[in-house]
This record gives structure tokens, sequence and C-alpha cells, in this order.
């Protein structure tokens, strides 16, 4: 069962969770936690903000609070997705391609890697854009069959969906504290000089 389904009925899970774990012996190995609860773990440990919908309407109520709780209506927004633009048209928003004067970026993302919290781009999405070149605040679209493992998994998924013409500008972002430790940053080779952004999750639920 998805961790999502679960929030409802969170007190029959946390007693059967807790049941299971006093039947485990201290000496078997720790038990592996699903995707979609390791992710949730490490994306909001590393300060990102996750918004979870169950269907469209969710979607949009959570892009609406969103821009309500920045002020962010009638503003610039650099995106680049013409999908994207259509979905979210209704919102008096000035999409552009100005990256240094818009409000926020608007995206979608190849993968969301479950071990560290990250969200993988590529060119794709940020074209040839450095992380630094691009707004402050992201707000990215994903749906829960777009978590996986690790990035490796997620590199091996772009190859596979690629078809042979590979993206480039491959990245992962990581970083969303407002004041990171730059030790930790330095810790991670694909998030070395890579500044912080506030990163919003808008995470649709398909499976």
């Amino acid at each position: 069962m998805s961790i999502f389904k679960k929030i409802f009925k969170k007190s029959t899970y946390t007693d059967d969770r807790s049941r299971k774990d006093a039947d485990r012996s201290k000496y078997m190995p720790e038990e592996k936690l699903p995707l979609d609860e390791q992710f949730i773990h490490n994306f909001t440990q590393h300060g990102g903000r996750f918004l979870y919908a169950v269907d469209e309407n969710e979607v949009q109520q959570h892009f609406e609070d969103i821009l309500v709780e920045h002020d962010f209506f009638e503003t610039d927004v650099f995106c680049s997705d013409v999908q994207l633009k259509n979905r979210f048209h209704d919102f008096n928003l000035n999409y552009n391609n100005s990256k240094s004067n818009s409000s926020f970026f608007l995206t979608t993302c190849e993968y969301v890697i479950s071990d560290n919290g990250a969200i993988l781009f590529s060119s794709n999405q940020i074209k040839e854009s450095k992380p630094k070149e691009l707004p402050d605040t992201f707000v990215v679209l994903a749906s829960t069959s777009q978590i996986v493992e690790s990035i490796g998994e997620g590199l091996r998924g772009i190859k596979f969906n690629s078809r042979g013409v590979i993206p480039t500008n491959i990245t992962t972002l990581k970083n969303f504290q407002d004041h990171a430790l730059k030790e930790e940053k330095e810790k991670d080779l694909m998030n070395y000089m890579v500044p912080n952004k506030r990163l919003y999750l808008l995470l649709l639920e398909d499976l």
C-alpha cells in the first residue's frame, strides 16, 4: 500500500507497524522502507515542501495555495513547458522566458530519487541553464510513478526513455533549506556548488 493511501488510515497503520516491529528480532536486518516513505523522509529532511494530490482538482488547489502563500498572482513565471502553461492557465500568470526576473520556475522533472530525496532534471526541463541562473523558487509537478530508488536508476530511465537521443545538462537538486551548511553540500559531487532552492513538489498519484 502506498504511504499516501496510508495517510487516511494512519492509526491502523501505526498500530500494525508497531506490532510488526515488536515481533522482529533485534538480530534481524533493519527493514527497508518503501520507496515513497523513504523519499518523503529524505526530501523533507532537506527542506523540500511536499504536496500530495490524488487527482487534478487537488493539484490545482495546491498550486493556488502556493500562489497565495507567496502572493505570486499576476507575476512573471519562467516556464518553457507548453503543457504546464495550459494546465495552469486560469491563474492569471505571465509566462515568459526571463529566468532572472521571474517569481518562480514552473517545471516537471525526470525522476524523484528515494535514497537521497533529490529531484533529477535534464535539458528536457532546464534546457542548458545552470541551476544558479534559475529563479530561487521551483514549483515541480511529478507523479508517484517517477519515484525511483537511486540516481543510477533514474539515469538508466532517462537513457531508456530517450531512445538514443540522451538529453544533456543532467543534474540533481536536493538542497532546499534556506541556509544549508557548506559541508553538507560538498558531500555530494552532483550538488557541488549547486545553490539552494525553495522547492515545492506537487506529487500526483498515478499508481
